[in-house]
Protein backbone atom coordinates (compact mmCIF):
# COMPACT_ATOMS: atom_id res chain seq x y z
CA UNK A 1 0.00 0.00 0.00
CA UNK A 2 1.76 2.92 -1.03
CA UNK A 3 2.58 6.02 1.15
CA UNK A 4 2.63 3.66 4.29
CA UNK A 5 4.93 5.20 6.62
CA UNK A 6 7.07 3.53 9.60
CA UNK A 7 9.35 3.88 12.55
CA UNK A 8 12.56 2.36 13.01
CA UNK A 9 13.84 0.42 16.09
CA UNK A 10 13.38 -2.53 18.23
CA UNK A 11 11.93 -1.92 21.64
CA UNK A 12 12.38 1.27 21.40
CA UNK A 13 9.71 4.19 23.07
CA UNK A 14 8.26 5.63 20.25
CA UNK A 15 5.38 8.26 20.16
CA UNK A 16 3.11 8.67 17.19
CA UNK A 17 -0.14 10.74 16.13
CA UNK A 18 -1.77 11.03 13.33
CA UNK A 19 -1.43 13.84 11.20
CA UNK A 20 -5.12 14.62 11.58
CA UNK A 21 -4.78 15.39 15.16
CA UNK A 22 -1.59 17.26 15.83
CA UNK A 23 -0.65 17.78 19.34
CA UNK A 24 -2.84 14.94 20.82
CA UNK A 25 -0.28 13.16 22.91
CA UNK A 26 -0.73 14.92 26.25
CA UNK A 27 2.54 16.67 27.48
CA UNK A 28 4.36 15.84 30.45
CA UNK A 29 2.20 12.90 31.61
CA UNK A 30 0.14 9.59 30.92
CA UNK A 31 -3.11 10.31 31.86
CA UNK A 32 -4.16 14.05 32.13
CA UNK A 33 -7.87 14.73 34.01
CA UNK A 34 -9.16 15.88 29.84
CA UNK A 35 -7.17 14.07 26.92
CA UNK A 36 -6.55 16.53 23.62
CA UNK A 37 -9.10 16.41 21.31
CA UNK A 38 -11.59 14.64 24.69
CA UNK A 39 -9.57 11.33 23.56
CA UNK A 40 -10.08 8.23 26.10
CA UNK A 41 -6.43 7.09 27.95
CA UNK A 42 -5.51 3.14 27.92
CA UNK A 43 -2.65 1.58 28.90
CA UNK A 44 -1.67 -2.05 27.19
CA UNK A 45 0.32 -3.22 29.36
CA UNK A 46 2.88 -6.17 27.69
CA UNK A 47 4.48 -7.38 30.90
CA UNK A 48 3.95 -7.19 34.94
CA UNK A 49 3.85 -3.55 36.30
CA UNK A 50 7.04 -4.73 38.65
CA UNK A 51 8.98 -5.70 35.59
CA UNK A 52 12.49 -4.58 35.44
CA UNK A 53 13.13 -1.55 33.70
CA UNK A 54 14.79 -3.33 30.44
CA UNK A 55 11.79 -5.67 30.06
CA UNK A 56 9.01 -3.76 31.34
CA UNK A 57 6.61 -3.11 28.19
CA UNK A 58 3.56 -1.15 27.85
CA UNK A 59 1.94 1.65 25.68
CA UNK A 60 -0.51 3.84 26.19
CA UNK A 61 -3.25 4.58 23.61
CA UNK A 62 -5.25 7.30 23.09
CA UNK A 63 -8.54 6.42 21.58
CA UNK A 64 -11.90 7.94 20.70
CA UNK A 65 -13.86 5.30 22.69
CA UNK A 66 -11.99 2.76 25.00
CA UNK A 67 -11.72 -1.04 24.13
CA UNK A 68 -13.81 -1.86 27.09
CA UNK A 69 -17.10 -0.84 25.02
CA UNK A 70 -18.64 -4.06 23.79
CA UNK A 71 -20.95 -6.22 24.50
CA UNK A 72 -20.16 -9.82 26.92
CA UNK A 73 -17.97 -12.31 24.96
CA UNK A 74 -19.89 -15.77 24.03
CA UNK A 75 -17.55 -18.63 23.02
CA UNK A 76 -16.67 -19.21 18.87
CA UNK A 77 -16.23 -22.91 17.55
CA UNK A 78 -12.65 -23.27 17.15
CA UNK A 79 -11.98 -25.18 13.80
CA UNK A 80 -8.80 -26.36 13.88
CA UNK A 81 -7.11 -24.30 16.18
CA UNK A 82 -6.39 -26.42 18.93
CA UNK A 83 -4.33 -26.61 22.34
CA UNK A 84 -5.27 -30.48 22.73
CA UNK A 85 -1.64 -31.94 22.62
CA UNK A 86 -3.27 -35.60 23.71
CA UNK A 87 -6.45 -35.74 21.08
CA UNK A 88 -3.35 -38.01 19.00
CA UNK A 89 -1.00 -40.85 20.13
CA UNK A 90 2.60 -38.75 20.54
CA UNK A 91 4.98 -39.40 17.26
CA UNK A 92 8.59 -39.47 17.07
CA UNK A 93 8.98 -39.74 13.38
CA UNK A 94 10.30 -37.55 10.97
CA UNK A 95 7.76 -36.05 9.57
CA UNK A 96 7.43 -33.93 6.05
CA UNK A 97 4.24 -32.30 4.95
CA UNK A 98 3.56 -31.41 0.89
CA UNK A 99 2.57 -27.37 0.39
CA UNK A 100 -1.10 -26.84 2.82
CA UNK A 101 -4.11 -26.06 0.64
CA UNK A 102 -5.11 -23.02 0.20
CA UNK A 103 -9.40 -22.77 -0.40
CA UNK A 104 -10.49 -21.03 -3.82
CA UNK A 105 -12.55 -18.18 -3.52
CA UNK A 106 -15.00 -20.07 -6.03
CA UNK A 107 -15.73 -22.32 -3.57
CA UNK A 108 -15.80 -20.90 -0.16
CA UNK A 109 -14.37 -17.42 1.15
CA UNK A 110 -12.04 -17.71 4.25
CA UNK A 111 -10.42 -15.35 6.16
CA UNK A 112 -7.60 -14.75 7.82
CA UNK A 113 -8.83 -15.75 11.14
CA UNK A 114 -11.32 -18.75 9.73
CA UNK A 115 -8.26 -20.03 8.02
CA UNK A 116 -5.94 -20.48 10.66
CA UNK A 117 -5.15 -24.53 11.50
CA UNK A 118 -2.63 -25.32 14.22
CA UNK A 119 0.02 -28.19 13.07
CA UNK A 120 1.91 -28.47 16.43
CA UNK A 121 2.73 -27.48 19.87
CA UNK A 122 3.40 -27.77 23.69
CA UNK A 123 2.52 -26.18 26.81
CA UNK A 124 -0.30 -24.45 27.98
CA UNK A 125 -1.71 -21.30 27.89
CA UNK A 126 -3.30 -21.05 31.34
CA UNK A 127 -0.11 -21.53 32.92
CA UNK A 128 1.83 -19.14 30.22
CA UNK A 129 4.36 -21.51 29.11
CA UNK A 130 4.19 -22.63 25.69
CA UNK A 131 4.21 -22.72 21.97
CA UNK A 132 1.86 -23.40 19.27
CA UNK A 133 2.76 -23.50 15.42
CA UNK A 134 -0.08 -22.23 13.06
CA UNK A 135 -0.87 -22.55 8.98
CA UNK A 136 -2.86 -19.96 7.78
CA UNK A 137 -4.64 -20.25 4.50
CA UNK A 138 -6.94 -18.01 3.06
CA UNK A 139 -8.68 -16.08 0.28
CA UNK A 140 -10.84 -12.87 1.52
CA UNK A 141 -9.88 -10.06 3.27
CA UNK A 142 -11.28 -9.37 6.83
CA UNK A 143 -14.29 -6.57 6.86
CA UNK A 144 -16.02 -5.84 10.22
CA UNK A 145 -14.13 -8.54 12.47
CA UNK A 146 -10.54 -8.25 14.19
CA UNK A 147 -8.43 -10.58 16.02
CA UNK A 148 -7.18 -10.36 19.62
CA UNK A 149 -4.71 -12.93 21.16
CA UNK A 150 -4.85 -13.00 24.96
CA UNK A 151 -2.77 -15.86 25.34
CA UNK A 152 0.30 -15.06 23.20
CA UNK A 153 2.32 -13.38 20.45
CA UNK A 154 2.19 -14.13 16.84
CA UNK A 155 5.32 -14.00 14.60
CA UNK A 156 3.77 -14.34 11.09
CA UNK A 157 5.75 -15.46 8.09
CA UNK A 158 3.69 -14.64 5.03
CA UNK A 159 4.87 -17.59 2.37
CA UNK A 160 2.26 -16.87 -0.57
CA UNK A 161 0.36 -13.35 -0.83
CA UNK A 162 0.67 -10.08 0.90
CA UNK A 163 -0.67 -8.65 3.95
CA UNK A 164 -2.49 -5.28 4.96
CA UNK A 165 -1.96 -5.60 8.45
CA UNK A 166 -4.17 -3.02 10.25
CA UNK A 167 -3.35 -2.35 14.13
CA UNK A 168 -4.71 -0.67 17.05
CA UNK A 169 -1.09 1.40 16.02
CA UNK A 170 -0.97 1.64 12.56
CA UNK A 171 -1.27 -0.26 9.60
CA UNK A 172 1.55 -2.57 7.63
CA UNK A 173 2.05 -4.08 4.57
CA UNK A 174 4.07 -7.61 5.33
CA UNK A 175 5.01 -9.45 2.42
CA UNK A 176 6.74 -12.64 1.66
CA UNK A 177 10.58 -12.61 2.68
CA UNK A 178 9.11 -10.11 5.34
CA UNK A 179 7.56 -11.20 8.93
CA UNK A 180 5.73 -9.49 11.56
CA UNK A 181 4.95 -9.64 15.29
CA UNK A 182 1.19 -8.78 16.58
CA UNK A 183 2.40 -8.82 20.56
CA UNK A 184 -0.28 -10.43 22.95
CA UNK A 185 -3.68 -8.65 23.28
CA UNK A 186 -3.18 -6.08 20.19
CA UNK A 187 -6.15 -6.19 17.85
CA UNK A 188 -5.44 -6.13 14.26
CA UNK A 189 -7.33 -7.06 11.13
CA UNK A 190 -6.44 -8.61 8.00
CA UNK A 191 -6.30 -7.55 4.21
CA UNK A 192 -5.28 -10.22 1.69
CA UNK A 193 -5.25 -9.77 -2.18
CA UNK A 194 -5.80 -13.30 -3.24
CA UNK A 195 -5.17 -17.10 -2.02
CA UNK A 196 -2.53 -16.48 0.38
CA UNK A 197 -0.67 -19.14 2.69
CA UNK A 198 1.60 -18.24 5.73
CA UNK A 199 3.08 -19.99 8.97
CA UNK A 200 2.87 -18.48 12.24
CA UNK A 201 5.20 -19.04 15.78
CA UNK A 202 2.45 -17.90 19.25
CA UNK A 203 4.85 -18.18 22.18
CA UNK A 204 3.13 -17.60 25.62
CA UNK A 205 4.83 -15.97 28.69
CA UNK A 206 7.89 -14.38 26.59
CA UNK A 207 8.05 -11.81 24.14
CA UNK A 208 10.10 -12.31 21.29
CA UNK A 209 13.72 -10.34 21.57
CA UNK A 210 16.91 -10.03 19.69
CA UNK A 211 19.22 -12.50 20.74
CA UNK A 212 22.48 -11.90 22.25
CA UNK A 213 25.61 -11.80 20.11
CA UNK A 214 28.47 -12.40 22.67
CA UNK A 215 31.84 -12.21 20.85
CA UNK A 216 30.34 -11.26 17.35
CA UNK A 217 30.04 -7.65 18.92
CA UNK A 218 27.85 -5.38 19.06
CA UNK A 219 26.36 -5.20 15.36
CA UNK A 220 25.30 -8.33 12.95
CA UNK A 221 22.53 -10.76 12.91
CA UNK A 222 18.84 -8.58 12.73
CA UNK A 223 20.40 -4.96 13.24
CA UNK A 224 17.52 -2.86 15.54
CA UNK A 225 16.99 -0.64 13.34
CA UNK A 226 16.08 -2.65 10.38
CA UNK A 227 12.59 -3.05 12.40
CA UNK A 228 9.84 -1.26 11.28
CA UNK A 229 6.37 -0.04 13.57
CA UNK A 230 3.72 1.74 12.24
CA UNK A 231 2.52 5.26 12.60
CA UNK A 232 -0.45 6.23 14.08
CA UNK A 233 -3.26 6.06 12.05
CA UNK A 234 -7.31 6.27 13.00
CA UNK A 235 -10.41 5.70 11.61
CA UNK A 236 -13.54 7.21 13.15
CA UNK A 237 -16.52 4.66 12.29
CA UNK A 238 -19.36 3.90 13.47
CA UNK A 239 -20.82 0.20 12.67
CA UNK A 240 -24.68 0.05 12.83
CA UNK A 241 -24.53 -3.59 12.35
CA UNK A 242 -22.07 -4.40 14.55
CA UNK A 243 -18.17 -5.49 14.44
CA UNK A 244 -16.82 -7.88 15.86
CA UNK A 245 -13.94 -8.93 18.11
CA UNK A 246 -12.44 -12.12 18.30
CA UNK A 247 -10.93 -13.30 21.14
CA UNK A 248 -8.28 -16.36 21.78
CA UNK A 249 -8.23 -17.33 25.22
CA UNK A 250 -7.32 -19.85 27.18
CA UNK A 251 -6.98 -21.77 23.43
CA UNK A 252 -10.46 -21.41 22.96
CA UNK A 253 -12.05 -18.48 20.95
CA UNK A 254 -14.68 -15.71 21.46
CA UNK A 255 -16.32 -12.98 20.22
CA UNK A 256 -17.73 -9.97 21.24
CA UNK A 257 -20.24 -7.16 19.65
CA UNK A 258 -19.47 -3.37 19.60
CA UNK A 259 -20.96 -0.75 17.02
CA UNK A 260 -17.60 1.06 16.33
CA UNK A 261 -14.11 0.33 14.74
CA UNK A 262 -11.33 -0.42 17.41
CA UNK A 263 -8.88 1.09 15.14
CA UNK A 264 -9.63 4.49 16.61
CA UNK A 265 -6.82 5.37 18.21
CA UNK A 266 -5.60 8.70 17.69
CA UNK A 267 -1.91 8.94 18.98
CA UNK A 268 0.06 6.53 21.46
CA UNK A 269 3.33 6.49 23.02
CA UNK A 270 5.54 3.22 24.23
CA UNK A 271 7.21 0.41 23.53
CA UNK A 272 4.84 -2.30 23.76
CA UNK A 273 4.24 -2.05 19.40
CA UNK A 274 3.62 -4.57 16.49
CA UNK A 275 6.55 -4.21 14.65
CA UNK A 276 7.57 -5.86 11.08
CA UNK A 277 11.15 -6.78 9.44
CA UNK A 278 12.63 -7.55 6.19
CA UNK A 279 14.46 -11.05 6.36
CA UNK A 280 16.53 -9.83 3.64
CA UNK A 281 18.40 -6.99 6.00
CA UNK A 282 19.96 -9.49 7.66
CA UNK A 283 23.67 -9.82 8.20
CA UNK A 284 24.94 -13.67 8.40
CA UNK A 285 27.12 -14.57 9.73
CA UNK A 286 29.08 -17.95 8.75
CA UNK A 287 32.32 -19.99 8.24
CA UNK A 288 35.41 -18.32 6.74
CA UNK A 289 37.62 -21.53 7.34
CA UNK A 290 36.34 -25.03 8.05
CA UNK A 291 33.26 -26.75 9.52
CA UNK A 292 30.21 -25.95 9.69
CA UNK A 293 28.54 -23.52 12.70
CA UNK A 294 25.30 -24.30 14.60
CA UNK A 295 22.32 -22.84 13.04
CA UNK A 296 22.07 -20.63 15.98
CA UNK A 297 24.32 -18.11 13.92
CA UNK A 298 21.32 -17.50 11.69
CA UNK A 299 18.70 -16.42 14.51
CA UNK A 300 16.49 -13.09 13.93
CA UNK A 301 14.37 -13.63 16.93
CA UNK A 302 14.27 -15.65 20.11
CA UNK A 303 11.74 -15.75 23.09
CA UNK A 304 13.77 -16.80 26.05
CA UNK A 305 12.63 -19.59 28.66
CA UNK A 306 13.53 -18.80 32.49
CA UNK A 307 16.91 -21.39 31.52
CA UNK A 308 20.17 -19.04 30.65
CA UNK A 309 20.66 -20.18 27.30
CA UNK A 310 17.14 -22.09 26.20
CA UNK A 311 14.69 -20.85 23.95
CA UNK A 312 11.18 -21.48 24.60
CA UNK A 313 11.70 -20.56 20.76
CA UNK A 314 13.85 -19.32 17.83
CA UNK A 315 13.14 -18.21 14.69
CA UNK A 316 15.69 -18.99 12.80
CA UNK A 317 16.47 -18.69 8.93
CA UNK A 318 19.10 -19.86 6.13
CA UNK A 319 19.29 -16.65 3.63
CA UNK A 320 21.31 -16.44 0.68
CA UNK A 321 25.26 -16.54 1.38
CA UNK A 322 28.23 -17.64 0.83
CA UNK A 323 29.84 -20.88 1.44
CA UNK A 324 33.82 -20.97 1.38
CA UNK A 325 34.72 -23.39 4.10
CA UNK A 326 37.44 -26.03 3.06
CA UNK A 327 37.76 -30.08 4.00
CA UNK A 328 34.27 -29.58 4.96
CA UNK A 329 31.10 -31.20 3.87
CA UNK A 330 29.24 -27.45 3.54
CA UNK A 331 25.66 -28.73 3.79
CA UNK A 332 23.75 -29.08 7.33
CA UNK A 333 25.10 -32.15 8.92
CA UNK A 334 23.21 -35.66 10.38
CA UNK A 335 22.27 -34.60 13.82
CA UNK A 336 19.81 -35.90 16.44
CA UNK A 337 19.12 -32.66 18.95
CA UNK A 338 17.78 -31.76 22.11
CA UNK A 339 15.12 -29.45 20.64
CA UNK A 340 12.62 -29.51 18.01
CA UNK A 341 13.38 -28.47 14.84
CA UNK A 342 10.23 -27.16 12.58
CA UNK A 343 11.42 -25.70 8.85
CA UNK A 344 8.94 -24.02 6.46
CA UNK A 345 9.95 -22.34 3.05
CA UNK A 346 8.83 -19.65 1.35
CA UNK A 347 10.36 -19.81 -1.60
CA UNK A 348 13.37 -21.67 -3.12
CA UNK A 349 14.98 -25.01 -3.33
CA UNK A 350 16.14 -25.74 0.39
CA UNK A 351 19.67 -27.25 -0.06
CA UNK A 352 19.89 -29.87 2.11
CA UNK A 353 16.69 -31.24 0.11
CA UNK A 354 16.04 -29.71 -3.17
CA UNK A 355 13.09 -32.21 -4.03
CA UNK A 356 10.78 -32.96 -1.50
CA UNK A 357 11.12 -30.40 0.82
CA UNK A 358 8.79 -27.35 -1.10
CA UNK A 359 7.40 -23.54 -0.61
CA UNK A 360 4.28 -23.95 1.45
CA UNK A 361 4.96 -27.06 3.12
CA UNK A 362 6.94 -28.02 5.95
CA UNK A 363 9.05 -30.29 8.02
CA UNK A 364 9.28 -31.67 12.01
CA UNK A 365 11.86 -33.19 13.40
CA UNK A 366 11.27 -33.75 17.23
CA UNK A 367 13.47 -34.11 20.25
CA UNK A 368 16.19 -36.58 19.32
CA UNK A 369 14.66 -38.26 16.13
CA UNK A 370 17.81 -38.54 13.67
CA UNK A 371 17.72 -35.96 10.23
CA UNK A 372 20.20 -34.41 7.94
CA UNK A 373 20.92 -34.18 4.65
CA UNK A 374 19.28 -36.62 1.68
CA UNK A 375 21.13 -38.96 -0.33
CA UNK A 376 21.79 -36.91 -3.36
CA UNK A 377 22.68 -34.10 -1.16
CA UNK A 378 25.41 -36.29 0.61
CA UNK A 379 26.86 -37.85 -1.87
CA UNK A 380 26.95 -34.41 -4.27
CA UNK A 381 28.72 -32.57 -1.27
CA UNK A 382 31.28 -35.38 -0.19
CA UNK A 383 32.75 -35.13 -4.18
CA UNK A 384 32.29 -31.41 -5.17
CA UNK A 385 35.00 -29.34 -6.06
CA UNK A 386 35.34 -26.96 -3.00
CA UNK A 387 35.43 -23.24 -4.15
CA UNK A 388 33.52 -20.51 -2.88
CA UNK A 389 30.39 -20.57 -3.84
CA UNK A 390 26.77 -18.97 -3.20
CA UNK A 391 24.57 -21.01 -1.00
CA UNK A 392 20.58 -20.55 -1.26
CA UNK A 393 20.77 -18.18 -3.36
CA UNK A 394 16.50 -17.11 -4.65
CA UNK A 395 15.98 -19.40 -1.43
CA UNK A 396 14.40 -18.20 2.42
CA UNK A 397 14.02 -21.36 4.78
CA UNK A 398 13.53 -20.97 8.23
CA UNK A 399 12.98 -22.81 11.31
CA UNK A 400 11.20 -22.28 14.66
CA UNK A 401 13.24 -24.16 16.79
CA UNK A 402 11.43 -25.05 20.48
CA UNK A 403 12.88 -26.78 23.79
CA UNK A 404 9.15 -28.53 24.13
CA UNK A 405 8.74 -31.57 22.70
CA UNK A 406 5.69 -30.53 20.10
CA UNK A 407 2.65 -32.75 19.84
CA UNK A 408 1.21 -33.23 16.46
CA UNK A 409 -2.72 -32.27 15.88
CA UNK A 410 -4.60 -34.25 14.68
CA UNK A 411 -5.85 -31.64 11.98
CA UNK A 412 -1.67 -31.70 11.51
CA UNK A 413 -1.46 -35.64 11.01
CA UNK A 414 -4.57 -36.30 9.37
CA UNK A 415 -7.23 -34.20 8.57
CA UNK A 416 -5.34 -31.64 5.97
CA UNK A 417 -3.67 -34.60 4.35
CA UNK A 418 -0.68 -32.89 3.50
CA UNK A 419 1.66 -35.46 5.27
CA UNK A 420 3.80 -37.06 3.02
CA UNK A 421 3.94 -40.50 3.90
CA UNK A 422 7.41 -41.35 1.62
CA UNK A 423 9.36 -38.90 3.55
CA UNK A 424 11.90 -41.64 5.34
CA UNK A 425 13.01 -42.85 2.01
CA UNK A 426 14.69 -40.18 0.94
CA UNK A 427 17.52 -41.62 3.40
CA UNK A 428 16.83 -45.39 2.67
CA UNK A 429 19.45 -45.02 -0.65
CA UNK A 430 22.32 -43.79 2.12
CA UNK A 431 25.08 -47.02 1.79
CA UNK A 432 28.26 -47.82 3.95
CA UNK A 433 31.39 -46.15 2.16
CA UNK A 434 33.45 -47.91 5.52
CA UNK A 435 37.00 -49.07 4.53
CA UNK A 436 38.76 -50.63 7.25
CA UNK A 437 41.81 -50.73 5.33
CA UNK A 438 41.64 -46.93 4.61
CA UNK A 439 45.04 -45.39 5.04
CA UNK A 440 45.80 -41.57 5.99
CA UNK A 441 47.58 -39.94 2.41
CA UNK A 442 51.54 -39.89 3.07
CA UNK A 443 53.05 -36.77 3.61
Amino acid sequence: MAGLKYLSGFGNEFASEDPRCPSALPEGQNNPQVCPYGLYAEQLSGSAFTCPRPTNKRSWLYRILPSVRHKPFTAEPCGDLSESWNDVEPNPNQLRWRPFNIPKASEKKVDFVSGLHTVCGAGDSKSRNGICIHLYACNTSMTDRCFQNSDGDFLIVPQQGKLLVTTEFGKMMVEPNEICVIQQGMRFSVDVFGETRGYILEVYGAHFELPDLGPIGANGLANPRDFLVPVAWYEDRTVSAGYTVINKYQGKMFSCQQDFSPFNVVAWHGNYTPYKYNLENFMVINCVAYDHADPSIFTVLTAKSTRPGVAIADFVIFPPRWGVADHTFRPPYYHRNCMSEFMGLIKGHYEAKEEGFQPGGASLHSIMTPHGPDVDCFEKNSTATLKPERVAEGTMAFMFESSFSMAVTKWGLDTCNRVDKEYYKCWEPLRSHFNPKWKPASK
